[in-house]
């Protein structure tokens, strides 16, 4: 057994391990809003021969060990048709779960990043559970609530890890709550469903729960692949993973929280709402058996919020309405059946149609994530390019002086940097973060006596 660095998953009890390691950093009350996932379900999403996802892409699971007990984890993964339909050599990394310990995770970054390398990556991306069509994003604002069912928690203390890391945020996600009392579905809005509806060409309809399931997941498929096609980061699901998850998914439905949007029999559009089944899975602790099967199936009725998921219009069929038109009648029958509040999630910072439907229905956004990157070609080969854009001459001063801060580097970067001129150099053995850096490069630059930074 390693009882120090990296461990590479390869044992049943090193999977256990990884799978258990929440439980021990964030049960027991020590953060008392994070929801544990099923212990069953986490099995098979990591067993590569049971999860679709790795039929076209391949990953592989790291933990950090100091004194034989366990600290950190975190997956490293190349989503080939990501890469194919992108044309970016991309890697991802997710599962991260670490204590607040700087030196255990840079070593899992290290390991995912050198991994990620070795397979041609140029950068790394996350952190995503496996893919953009699961779970994603570090929580940066709403740490006061539990999150709804499959979104993430992590404590405030991990983003400055990852930026200590050397990560950076890319992108932003918002998740939107919207209360029973406060929602607006004015008159306007429901003489405009009447309209649509009434016109007859456009159907609105509940999934089918019985036989018809199975092609009803084919149509929601369909139009997901075709309504997301454009967006950031979007890569299709396969005809397994729609029923992956359609499985998962279907004894927690409710076919009055899901609509589909039909014209002459072929789908257009569909809204999914669920009830946030992760109420009961606060209670259960993550295991179904002997009793949390029961409270599972017996406790979703009682759910009082519920998460709208997702939501896809076909391209020819927007300008419509239709987003609102589904909008309105989800959270209206989700007011009939109980229910008081429902979060909408996630929706990309920059996508402002929806952002601006929900900012009228009088919804808050009220959680934001984040999806943090970084190059992974090495600094050694971007170095002397970058320096070469600094100037030596600036009008009004009498000398231009650069200033390199050595963060624990292990290549060439520091023979780079004296071969280009660089004046100044500050060392650090390892890696000390983002903040304990910038500020040692300001006091550095005060010290030989900078009039300007």
């Amino acid at each position: 057994m390693i009882e120090n660095g990296i461990v590479t998953v390869r044992s049943k009890s090193e999977l256990k391990e990884f799978i258990d390691l929440p439980f021990r950093l964030y049960g027991e009350n020590r953060f008392p809003c994070w929801v544990p996932p099923l212990k069953l379900e986490m099995r098979e999403r990591l067993d590569r021969r049971k999860n679709p996802f790795f039929e076209y892409s391949e990953g592989e699971y790291f933990l950090f060990r100091r004194n034989g007990r366990t600290l950190g984890r975190i997956t490293a993964g190349v989503n080939r048709r990501y890469i194919e339909k992108f044309q970016t050599p991309t890697g991802f990394f997710g599962f991260f779960d670490c204590e607040d310990d700087l030196e255990a995770a840079s070593a899992l970054f290290g390991a995912a990043e050198e991994w990620l390398r070795e397979r041609g990556m140029k950068e790394i991306l996350g952190p995503f559970n496996f893919s953009t069509n699961e779970e994603g994003g570090v929580l940066l604002k709403g740490f006061d609530r539990t999150p709804m069912v499959m979104m993430p928690y992590n404590p405030e203390y991990v983003p400055p890890l990852l930026e200590g890391c050397g990560l950076a945020k890319k992108k932003e996600l918002w998740a939107w709550y919207v209360q029973k009392d406060t929602v607006l579905l004015s008159d306007r809005l429901k003489s405009f469903v009447e309209r649509v509806e009434g016109r007859g060409d456009i159907t609105i309809r509940s999934i089918a729960m019985g036989r018809r399931f199975k092609d009803d997941l084919d149509k929601i498929r369909v139009v997901y692949n075709e309504a997301w096609k454009d967006n950031w980061g979007f890569v299709p699901f396969t005809d397994r993973e729609i029923d992956a998850l359609g499985k998962s998914l279907k004894p927690v439905l409710d076919p009055d929280l899901f609509y589909i949007a039909e014209e002459r029999g072929e789908p257009v559009a569909f809204i999914a709402g669920v009830r946030d089944v992760n109420k009961v899975f606060y209670k259960i602790k993550g295991r179904l058996f002997p009793f949390g099967l029961f409270r599972l199936l017996f406790g979703i009725s009682r759910v009082k919020e519920m998460r709208v998921a997702v939501m896809g219009v076909r391209p020819a069929y927007r300008r419509r309405g239709l987003d609102a038109v589904l909008y309105y009648k989800v959270i209206s029958s989700a007011i009939s059946k109980g229910i008081v509040a429902s979060e909408m999630s996630w929706i990309l910072d920059d996508n402002h149609g929806m952002n601006n439907i929900l900012h009228n229905l009088r919804a808050s956004r009220y959680k934001v994530y984040g999806l943090f990157g970084k190059s992974l070609i090495p600094e050694e080969e971007t170095l002397e390019i970058a320096l070469k854009e600094l100037p030596r001459k600036v009008p009004g001063f009498r000398t231009v002086a650069w200033l390199l801060i050595d963060d624990g580097s292990t290549d060439r970067s520091i023979e780079v940097a004296k071969k280009c001129g660089v004046d100044h150099i500050v060392h650090f053995k390892k890696n000390r973060g983002l903040a304990e850096v910038f500020k040692a490069g300001i006091d550095a630059c005060i010290s030989h006596g900078a009039d300007v930074i």
